[in-house]
């Protein structure tokens, strides 16, 4: 079992569903909508519909949801730093004191808000790279960014390197994995002794990753030259972006229930 197997960022699950179907910039509108209904969600009640709605776009994605649950793994550690600042430094009313160290009750409901909505945010915005391929999602991103390009905005070079970044994050966490197998036949311990020693011993990994990284990135340079690549002026797609009825109706959808979730949160809240 490799180390970085439960890692699905930057990935691609392909499947035949409706969500895989739709176009790249109608995935992108709807998720930046989603993000921004999680950031106003206050009551515990619209916490849970929010996650009915997260299985509800599991199931229509046709993803196993212990898959997409795993995306989340990569910034528990951020969750749980968010959460223990508002709980130790959150002014209210206290529930615990030990010497200088204070927990309020306004903390621990700061600390709950705030990690859910982390774990919205990285769940709902995972389904963007699940369902999307790599090229797809570029091109749509190109396309949202074309009206800016009289201003002088790079669309197509933005959009060409989230591509590569998104395309090696696995191929570098196999490298990582092939590196660290490679030092635990000879003999290495990741796991043992303090933090220290831990940071010591990943330097025999970190110093091949980075030597194979550029070496990776000189390949792709060479090879890109080689086939004459010089930005996007002129070039042709051969699998053109096609907005049609069903893009149009899923982001209406997004945004009405997006915008009824809202509604149901202030007359909650308030």
């Amino acid at each position: 079992m490799k180390f970085f197997n439960h890692l699905t960022f930057g990935q691609y699950v392909p499947s035949e569903s409706l969500v895989h179907s739709l176009d790249p910039r109608c995935k992108i509108i709807s998720v930046l909508v989603l993000l921004t209904g999680i950031f106003v969600v206050k009551h515990p009640a619209v916490f849970a519909l929010w996650g009915v709605l997260l299985g509800c776009i599991t199931a229509a994605a046709r993803l196993p949801f212990r898959l997409v649950l795993r995306s989340a793994k990569p910034v528990l550690i951020l969750v749980l730093f968010t959460a223990s600042i508002h709980i130790f430094f959150t002014e209210g009313d206290p529930l615990l004191q030990v010497g200088f160290i204070q927990i309020t009750r306004q903390g621990l409901v700061m600390a709950a808000y705030m990690g859910l909505r982390l774990l919205f945010l990285v769940l709902f915005a995972s389904f963007l790279t699940l369902t999307t391929r790599p090229m797809e999602l570029a091109d749509g991103l190109e396309r949202l960014f074309s009206p800016f390009v009289r201003f002088g905005f790079p669309a197509h070079e933005l959009a060409m390197m989230m591509t590569i970044a998104l395309r090696f994050i696995p191929t570098l966490l196999d490298e990582t994995d092939r590196i660290m197998r490679a030092q635990l036949a000879r003999g290495a311990s990741f796991d043992r002794g303090g933090l220290w020693k831990r940071l010591k011993a990943f330097l025999p990994v970190l110093i091949p990753l980075f030597v194979i990284v550029f070496q990776r990135a000189e390949d792709l340079a060479v090879a890109m030259e080689a086939r004459c690549y010089r930005g996007g002026a002129g070039r042709t797609r051969m699998y053109p972006l096609c907005w049609e009825k069903k893009d149009t109706v899923a982001l209406g959808a997004v945004l009405t229930l997006v915008v009824l979730l809202v509604i149901s949160d202030r007359r909650l809240f308030f």
